[in-house]
């Protein structure tokens, strides 16, 4: 069993890598397209921040993706052991399936179906109401970005441009876009390190505190190895940002996400930032909005929880053909 363990926490550090390969580019992906910072600053920033968040606020969701979806205080421990492996290799397998085609999908949507998948492939009592409650977040995530980010982007266009000085428009433009692309990287690790950890705290494998800290590294790791392949699509194939729309829809992204984390809700900082960034485009017109990336990144965030669900499940009961989940 000891092997079990150490395998299932090498696979939630992989999830943690994963997240941060396909999610860095929801926190400054808007600032490289807008040509504010290079690729090098960026990844710095994210990681910086990323962390910041995850260690300070990140054990809010953590709770909810270890014991909010499958109850793993009433399981044995073998069972929420062989649940958070599973579910971490489903969770995992697509999210760098994901990535390594420049895709930014939900890595809260993909281990809230892995552990769904687990539980049901073990009968385990799945807490469907809560599944709903998180997919009703899911719907809003992105429409209240989109929303949100649509209503800053017309009040900056028409306070900034009368109050700010145009020799130094430019400059304080670029200090907005970066701080509040800080604040995105904050929230982002805040939210979405359970979706690496979660099930290894709610497994009882490691504590919370330490499992936050690794996940976090992780997470850094994952950002510096692979995180650029997702930023080219998040800065600049949705629309061509002008600097106040890099900052509005990062300053929605981050008021959006920040909001459902202190509630302990895991929602995807893909669909907020993409909808925020769909928001301040449509201001301009659909005209500029790249409409077929936006139909293909949807597609891929409705098949997230299935594909991953799937996998887990199928995993699962391969495993149990050779070893006795009691």
């Amino acid at each position: 069993m000891l092997a079990i363990i150490m395998l299932t926490i090498l696979m939630g550090l992989a999830v943690g890598w994963s997240i941060g390969a396909n999610d860095a580019a929801n926190s400054l992906g808007t600032a490289v397209g807008s040509k504010v910072l290079n690729l090098k600053q960026a990844i710095i920033l994210i990681c910086v921040f990323g962390f910041l968040g995850a260690f300070l606020q990140g054990s809010y969701v953590t709770k909810t993706i270890g014991r909010g979806i499958v109850p793993m205080n009433i399981l044995s421990k073998d069972a929420t052991t062989y649940i958070a492996l599973v579910a971490s290799f489903g969770a995992c397998a697509w999210v760098v399936l994901a990535t390594y085609w420049k895709m930014p999908i939900s890595t809260s949507h993909s281990i809230v179906g892995a552990v769904a998948g687990a539980g049901l492939a073990i009968h385990a009592p799945v807490k469907w109401k809560a599944l709903i409650d998180i997919f009703i977040c899911w719907i809003f995530t992105p429409l209240g970005a989109a929303v949100l980010g649509y209503l800053l982007y017309i009040i900056f266009k028409n306070t900034l441009y009368a109050i700010i000085p145009r020799k130094y428009f430019r400059g304080i433009m670029s200090v907005l876009i970066i701080i509040s692309g800080c604040y995105v990287a904050y929230t982002w690790g805040a939210n979405d390190v359970a979706n690496s950890v979660g099930v290894l705290v709610g497994a009882n494998i490691l504590s919370a505190h330490m499992s936050i800290i690794l996940g976090g590294i992780a997470i850094v790791a994952g950002i510096m190895t692979w995180g650029y392949k997702v930023i080219e699509t998040i800065g600049s194939e949705i629309t061509q940002l002008l600097p106040i729309m890099a900052f509005s829809a990062q300053l929605a992204s981050a008021i959006n996400v920040h909001i459902y984390t202190l509630f302990g809700i895991p929602v995807s900082t893909s669909h907020s930032i993409v909808g925020a960034i769909f928001g301040v485009g449509l201001v301009r017109g659909v005209k500029v909005v790249n409409v077929r990336i936006i139909r293909e990144i949807v597609t891929c965030w409705l098949l997230t929880p299935f594909i991953s669900g799937i996998i887990t499940f199928l995993t699962l009961k391969t495993i149990m053909i050779f070893v006795k989940i009691v």
